[in-house]
């Protein structure tokens, strides 16, 4: 079993759930609220519940999947459960399920009666890697990603490989952008191991290290001021892209396979802008290339784009904001980059893939 230390909690690694049964004995809440998608209901939830303790009571919440339901419309719904179950303010709400469930159960939880505790269990490679750890909770505002939230920091994280097992290949293709994204931000060996990884198989300690080097991260930065800011590489484009996925496309794209496309444009974003070299930016595109499929973005959509990346979080001043790579290992932010540039990224991409 391993642990670490983040902003006044524990991430957990610990398979078999042991710690998870201390803690719901040790703490005394008055109430267990288990918040679960219809997937992690059916497949996870099952497994949860052979490491609950006899003595501990619990209500379900059962929500839609998919990011289309991180909105506030489903947050009310899950708002009016609590009140329905009688949650008062020394309740414990516990998130199973993947980014979706951490993010907006972080959120209702937060604000909830003006905040009651939560933990998460990460159920999907994404969440473990990436949303359960930081203390960022939000929704979705139309298709404007996470723009409505807090930072407010669970009691507990929870991680167990077990429930990978419930996943499908196309999930832990997703998960593991983000596992890339950590070494080519913070970590060049990291990035030279995934490279060397047979999917779907995720080595356990891959997802350790990947949680470590956000979480150092996070504790040098944990509102987002400043170094955090390098976690969002791939994401001003990745998440305009994964926006208008999810508003247009029959099968939308999974986070992961947005972000892949983000960072295939941000990296030649650095290339052009941060002085990233050729050879670099053509290890990271064929490497994407070879893990991800091809998206053809219409050259047609590429204003709405541009208008969608003029909400994000990391914007100044009507300045478009990026994280960009100086190296594979090192990445720089604070980086503002005019429309143009953009789109030609966003061109490269469509021809690269071909």
């Amino acid at each position: 079993m391993k642990r670490i230390k983040s902003l006044g909690y524990d991430v957990v690694f610990d398979n078999e759930l042991d710690e998870l049964q201390s803690f719901l004995i040790d703490h005394d809440y008055s109430q267990l609220l288990i918040l679960v998608d219809r997937n992690t209901n059916d497949h996870c939830l099952p497994i949860l519940q052979s490491f609950i303790p006899d003595i501990v009571d619990y209500d379900i919440i059962e929500v839609d999947p998919g990011e289309e339901n991180k909105n506030i419309d489903f947050c009310i719904g899950v708002w009016k459960t609590m009140l329905d179950f009688g949650a008062d303010r020394k309740a414990l709400m516990l998130n199973l399920g993947g980014g979706v469930v951490t993010d907006m159960g972080g959120f209702a939880a937060s604000t909830y009666k003006r905040g009651i505790d939560f933990i998460h269990i990460p159920t999907t490679l994404l969440s473990q890697v990436d949303a359960s750890v930081g203390g960022k909770t939000g929704i979705d505002l139309d298709n404007v990603k996470n723009i409505i939230g807090t930072f407010t920091q669970p009691q507990a994280v929870f991680i167990s490989t077990k429930f990978l097992e419930t996943l499908d290949d196309r999930q832990i293709r997703s998960g593991f952008a983000e596992i890339i994204k950590h070494g080519l931000i913070q970590d060049k060996a990291l990035f030279e191991r995934c490279m060397q990884v047979s999917l779907p198989n995720i080595p356990e300690e891959m997802v350790y290290d990947s949680v470590q080097i956000k979480n150092k991260v996070v504790l040098e930065d944990p509102t987002e001021i400043g170094l955090r800011k390098i976690l969002n590489f791939g994401h001003t484009v990745g998440h305009a892209v994964e926006g208008y996925s999810l508003y247009h496309d029959q099968n939308p794209l999974l986070h992961g396979e947005a972000i892949a496309i983000g960072m295939i444009c941000e990296a030649y974003i650095s290339h052009k802008e941060n002085n990233l070299s050729e050879s670099a930016l053509d290890t990271i595109v064929n490497y994407f290339k070879g893990i991800y499929p091809a998206y053809a973005i219409p050259s047609e959509i590429f204003p709405d784009l541009i208008e969608l990346m003029r909400n994000d979080k990391k914007n100044e001043s009507n300045k478009l904001g990026f994280a960009l790579l100086k190296d594979i290992g090192n990445c720089e932010y604070n980086k503002y980059v005019e429309e143009d540039l953009i789109t030609a990224s966003l061109a490269y991409y469509n021809e690269v893939i071909k």
